[in-house]
C-alpha cells in the first residue's frame, strides 16, 4: 500500500489548470506547424499563422491560449494499492480546480445549478471519471473543455445494421454539422460501444489521445485516417473560412457493447485541444 497526501493531489492539479490553460502539448504544436506548412488556401495559411503567433504569445506573456478556459475534466486512474490520506480524493481535486483558476487568474465559467445560473466563482466543481487500475500509482489527466466546441457533442444511437458506413456518416454529419462553430481546424474524439453514456466518455478521453499517435486496432486506424480525409477535403477549413486543414486528427475508442446497439458519440475540440497529465 502506498500513501498519497490530499495536500500533494490539490498541489498536482492546480498545475496542471495553468499548463494546460498556457501551453498546448507537443503533439498539438507539431500539428499546428505542419498544418500551416501544407495548407492550400492562403486565407487558411494565414489564419493558421495568427493561432501559432497566439501560442507563442500566451507562453511569453503568461495569457491564457484561449480566453474560455473551459470547465475543468478530470481522467483520473487510481491504483488499489493507493491510499489517500488527509481528506477525500474529490474533495483535494476541486480544490486544486478552485486554487488553479483563482491563482491564476483563469475565466470562471461554472455555474452551480443548470437552471438559475449562479456562478461558483471558482471553477468547481471539476467533472471527474474515476478508474480503478493496478498498481501503486494516480494518474491525472486534466482536460480543461471549452463548450464553443462542447456544444457540438453528438450522440447517434445506431442500429447494429447501419455498421461501419454507418459510424463513419454519423461522425462526417456530426463535423459538417458542427462547421465554424467549433472554431477548426479541430480535434475529433469518437467513442464507439458501449451504452448511451459510456460512448460519450470515451469520445471525451479520445481528445486526449496525442493527434500523431493512431489507434492500436488495424481497422479502426484505417478508418480515422480515412475519416480525417474526407473532414478535410469537405472545405471548411481553419476558422470555418475554407481550407484543406478542418481537423488535426480522428481518434477513436471502442469498447463491447449489446447485440442490439451500436452507440456513436462525437465530441469535437477546437485548435485549443489542452491536456495536462501527471502521474503522483
Amino acid at each position: 500500500m502506498r500513501t498519497i497526501s490530499c495536500e500533494e493531489i490539490t498541489a498536482a492539479v492546480k498545475e496542471m489548470c495553468y499548463e494546460a490553460c498556457h501551453y498546448l502539448t507537443p503533439d498539438m504544436k507539431e500539428a499546428l506547424v505542419k498544418a500551416r506548412e501544407t495548407e492550400e488556401s492562403p486565407v487558411g495559411k494565414q489564419i493558421l499563422s495568427q493561432l501559432e503567433e497566439n501560442l507563442e504569445i500566451a507562453g511569453a506573456d503568461q495569457i491564457p491560449i484561449c480566453q474560455d478556459t473551459g470547465m475543468a475534466v478530470l481522467f483520473v486512474k487510481i491504483g488499489q494499492d493507493v491510499h489517500i490520506e488527509g481528506g477525500l480524493l474529490e474533495d483535494a481535486i476541486n480544490k486544486g480546480v478552485s486554487l488553479g483558476y483563482t491563482d491564476g487568474y483563469l475565466r470562471k465559467s461554472v455555474v452551480k445549478c443548470p437552471i438559475d445560473r449562479v456562478n461558483t466563482k471558482d471553477n468547481t466543481p471539476a467533472v471527474i471519471h474515476y478508474q480503478v487500475v493496478a498498481g501503486d500509482k494516480l494518474h491525472l489527466t486534466l482536460a480543461p473543455k471549452g463548450f464553443g466546441s462542447e456544444n457540438m457533442s453528438r450522440v447517434f444511437m445506431l442500429k447494429p445494421a447501419d455498421g461501419v458506413e454507418g459510424i463513419k456518416n454519423a461522425i462526417l454529419t456530426a463535423v459538417k454539422d458542427a462547421g465554424p462553430n467549433a472554431c477548426p481546424p479541430m480535434v475529433v474524439g469518437v467513442g464507439v460501444g458501449g451504452t448511451f453514456e459510456k460512448c460519450a466518455i470515451m469520445a471525451k478521453e479520445a481528445l486526449t489521445r496525442p493527434v500523431n499517435q493512431h489507434s492500436d486496432i488495424p481497422y479502426i486506424k484505417d478508418m480515422e485516417i480515412e475519416l480525417l480525409e474526407k473532414i478535410n477535403a469537405s472545405g471548411i477549413g481553419p476558422g470555418g473560412l475554407g481550407g484543406t486543414t478542418t481537423a488535426f486528427a480522428v481518434n477513436i475508442n471502442t469498447y463491447p457493447t449489446h447485440i442490439a446497439g451500436l452507440p456513436v458519440a462525437v465530441n469535437i475540440c477546437c485548435h485549443v485541444n489542452r491536456h495536462s497529465v501527471r502521474e503522483l
